[in-house]
């Protein structure tokens, strides 16, 4: 995630974040960061690889459901930087935004950044065959038990009225999802103007956030989705974005039983891919597992699904896509999404580590290599098509995602 700018483990591959903060951004350039280079090279035309991955993939079909708006607020966005982020004296994150936006290609645009990271989005999606779409993320403040908002606790914060903006400005390339806190008092009033205004989703990170799925408090937002037919995407297992607090437990993935049983359509993101939660039976196990558990209730039927966003990133259990790839059963409810911009953050996915894994034909690592270079949107798509175990691989209903978002009442 990149609203969640605090995720440890994200930097965690670069040897140390803080010293490459405090010596200066251009000291990590020459190994670590996204060379931003523009068309891809006419010689991965013929690759053997590249050339496979759209095949029985209608582009038409294909929504990258899980893209992250970023910037500094210099464009009039609203977007807006909290103080661990903005300062050196929080050299973690501060590490973690360079790198960030690096990933994204607005590092380099002094007084354009929001503007440079649209820019840099529209240019990757034009390299996408026409029909082919990105679901802008819009990303909440935390708020209290009341509703009230705390910027001061927030990581980072995309209004909806620009992620809504740009999707009106761009709707060949982009669609938005929505974020919006269940406690407001106005919630359900703004939920309602969100997906009459074309909201395709609503994106929650609770353990950022402070909001409890399993909470009554819940229940009238969870109405209008339902009755809307509006998906939720839910971020569950691990979160970084909130040191030092107790609401990891609020992503966890049996926390969206209420929900369900609302009758909304649920996205875990991620598939719930890191990190450990306590099951019904008080025992502590793997997010993932239970996010599969949940998958297997009744009340999740026609209602649950998951997005494959960040799973073959190098924090990840190789034995976590292996076991995506093996359940072809569920391939009708799991969902293509690239997590962008991380995807461009050059030391999160190593190709060559899938391959010796035994997820990728070590032949095709050379050309995602250099296709990273110059698309990591592409990128990940093609990775994710690429993806083998024993024979399995993704079916293509993995990445026909309009159809659970297009359906969204507006």
């Amino acid at each position: 995630m990149l609203a969640n700018a605090s995720r440890r483990r994200f930097v965690g591959w670069l040897g140390g974040a803080a010293a490459l903060s405090a010596a200066g951004w251009s000291s990590a350039k020459p190994v670590l960061v996204n060379k931003c280079r523009v068309a891809i090279p006419a010689a991965l035309n013929d690759s053997p690889w590249l050339s496979q991955v759209w095949d029985g993939i209608d582009p038409a079909q294909l929504w990258d459901c899980h893209v992250h708006l970023a910037g500094l607020g210099d464009g009039g966005s609203g977007i807006e930087i909290g103080p661990q982020l903005a300062s050196p004296l929080h050299p973690l994150h501060y590490a973690q935004r360079l790198f960030y936006m690096n990933a994204g290609c607005a590092h380099d645009a002094p007084g354009k950044v929001d503007q440079a990271y649209v820019a840099r989005l529209l240019n990757l999606c034009d390299a996408m065959p026409a029909g082919f779409k990105v679901m802008l993320f819009a990303f909440e403040r935390f708020h209290d038990g009341r509703g009230d908002a705390h910027p001061e606790h927030s990581a980072f914060y995309v209004p909806n009225a620009w992620a809504a903006q740009l999707a009106r400005d761009f709707p060949a390339r982009f669609e938005w999802v929505a974020s919006l806190h269940p406690y407001r008092a106005d919630a359900v009033d703004r939920l309602e103007t969100a997906i009459s205004g074309g909201a395709r989703a609503v994106k929650w990170l609770p353990a950022a956030m402070g909001m409890d799925p399993a909470d009554a408090r819940c229940d009238a937002f969870y109405r209008v989705l339902a009755r809307r037919g509006t998906p939720l995407i839910v971020h569950c297992g691990e979160e970084k974005a909130v040191e030092g607090s107790n609401t990891q437990a609020l992503g966890n993935p049996l926390r969206l039983r209420r929900a369900l049983d609302a009758g909304v359509r649920v996205v875990v993101a991620h598939c719930a891919s890191l990190g450990d939660d306590v099951d019904d039976d008080g025992k502590v196990r793997r997010s993932f597992d239970l996010f599969l558990k949940l998958m297997a209730e009744p009340r999740a039927r026609d209602l649950l699904h998951g997005d494959i966003s960040a799973i073959s990133q190098r924090n990840r259990q190789p034995a976590i896509i292996r076991t995506l790839l093996e359940r072809s059963d569920l391939h009708d409810r799991l969902l293509h999404g690239s997590d962008y911009p991380l995807p461009g953050v050059v030391p999160l996915t190593s190709p060559a580590a899938l391959a010796r894994a035994g997820l990728l034909p070590k032949a095709a690592v050379h050309d995602l290599d250099i296709l990273r270079q110059h698309n990591p949107l592409f990128f990940d798509f093609a990775l994710k098509r690429l993806l083998r175990w024993q024979g399995h691989s993704f079916s293509p209903a993995v990445f026909a995602t309009r159809r659970l978002f297009a359906a969204s009442q507006a």
